[in-house]
């Protein structure tokens, strides 16, 4: 069954490089409390240049960029987003490139995700349960999401990697050289530190989830050059320019 336009509510996770969006036309904001507590910033209720479809906006490190990866409330974040009615989240994720194709300042869609996280609360079913809650994550995001933003790049001549898979490590320091060969031997594609536990939380309340992500920067021992934060910030300042560019379209097609 088709969901007529009014039965979706879209929701933009932004990362690093990504606190606010410019483009945002915001009619409100939201400072909503969970019973896991506070989410990491308060929500932006708008347009992106003047769509009819409204959006919610999220800054998952804080509009500061003071909360570090290993740090954010996960659970409140999703769970703040789905009790204001968000059923889609394009989440906006930096990534180090292991695959030759992952080049800084280029964007993927990855299609599958490696856990390699340790520390971190990572499921809303754990106490005061009728019964154990498991849930189906072979695929863990949404391949219709995913295809709406390979529509949207196509019309904005906007290039984008299809599929990888996202390793997902702790942090908040960088990857060594021999983790990333590990990463790779893994088939890993890119990694982060922000996907997990987020992607699997949002399947659990039954939220389609995507990610974008923008490739920072060689991952480390995979090129000769030095991973610097100016290399990083320019990067993320070309990549995030086109993640605009992109989330417009995308918008506008619902």
């Amino acid at each position: 069954m088709t969901e007529k336009k009014s039965d979706k509510k879209f929701a933009i996770i932004g990362g690093t490089g990504l606190t606010k969006l410019e483009n945002l036309e915001i009619v409100r904001r939201e400072i909503v409390m969970t019973s896991f507590g506070e989410p990491s910033s308060a929500l932006a209720f708008g347009s992106i240049d003047g769509a009819e479809q409204e959006v919610v906006f999220m800054a998952r490190h804080g509009h500061a960029h003071n909360i570090p990866p290993h740090m954010i409330n996960y659970r409140a974040n999703i769970k703040a987003l789905k009790s204001v009615g968000v059923t889609s989240i394009f989440a906006i994720n930096a990534v180090g490139g292991i695959r030759d194709d992952m080049i800084p300042g280029t964007l993927a869609v990855p299609d599958q995700i490696i856990d390699y996280t340790t520390r971190r609360v990572n499921t809303f079913f754990e106490s005061n349960l009728s019964h154990v809650t498991h849930i189906d994550f072979s695929y863990p995001y949404s391949k219709h999401l995913s295809q709406r933003i390979f529509d949207a790049a196509q019309k904005q001549g906007i290039d984008i990697i299809k599929g990888g898979t996202y390793a997902a490590t702790e942090g908040p320091r960088l990857e060594t050289a021999a983790e990333i060969q590990r990463l790779k031997q893994d088939g890993c594609a890119m990694v982060g530190m922000t996907g997990m536990p987020e992607a699997a939380l949002a399947r659990e309340l039954n939220m389609d989830y995507v990610s974008i992500c923008v490739n920072a920067n060689w991952a480390a021992g995979i090129s000769d050059e030095l991973i610097t934060m100016e290399a990083i910030d320019r990067n993320l300042l070309e990549g995030m320019a086109k993640v605009r560019q992109l989330l417009a379209q995308l918008i506008s097609q619902f």
